[in-house]
């Protein structure tokens, strides 16, 4: 693609048009994927590194408590035989934990394809990037919830 040039009255700076989910700032170059699960949303960071993997701020082991969260959140790494090679900051919000390693899952498979296109096979066929599209129903109106009714009373 063509080089731009934005023109401001501070500097003049050159910006570099990149793919997608690919940014280069201040010589490293980090690939970002959005994951959402029911009301989580997280949003994955990933750059080549030595192995680093922060949840908003706090290590992944002291963020998720439970093991099958752990073991799920690495699961993009295992399949795309990448665990230690790349650093991994994520922000998540909304939900709860299990949401939030379903958000976080989607996400890191969504980066990890856009930092190695050659990973995008392996990690589609393990199903990672799909999205759980399971929701909580809504309450109806005349009903206590989504499909309890209320007591029915003969006399």
């Amino acid at each position: 693609m063509a080089e731009t040039t934005t023109t401001t009255a501070a500097a003049t700076t050159a910006v570099t048009p990149t793919p997608r989910g690919r940014v280069v700032q201040g010589g490293k170059t980090y690939f970002w994927g959005t994951g959402r699960r029911k009301s989580s949303v997280a949003r994955v960071r990933i750059t080549a590194g030595d192995g680093k993997f922060v949840i908003n701020d706090r290590k992944v082991d002291d963020f998720f408590k439970e093991t099958k969260d752990r073991v799920y959140v690495a699961s993009p790494l295992v399949v795309a035989n990448v665990a230690g090679n790349v650093d991994i900051h994520v922000n998540v919000f909304g939900g709860g934990y299990t949401g939030q390693a379903g958000a976080i899952v989607q996400g890191l498979a969504r980066a990890l394809s856009i930092f190695d296109v050659g990973l995008r096979p392996s990690v589609n066929q393990a199903g990672l990037l799909t999205r759980d599209s399971r929701m909580k129903e809504r309450k109806k109106y005349g009903q206590r919830g989504a499909r309890r009714r209320f007591q029915f009373s003969k006399r």
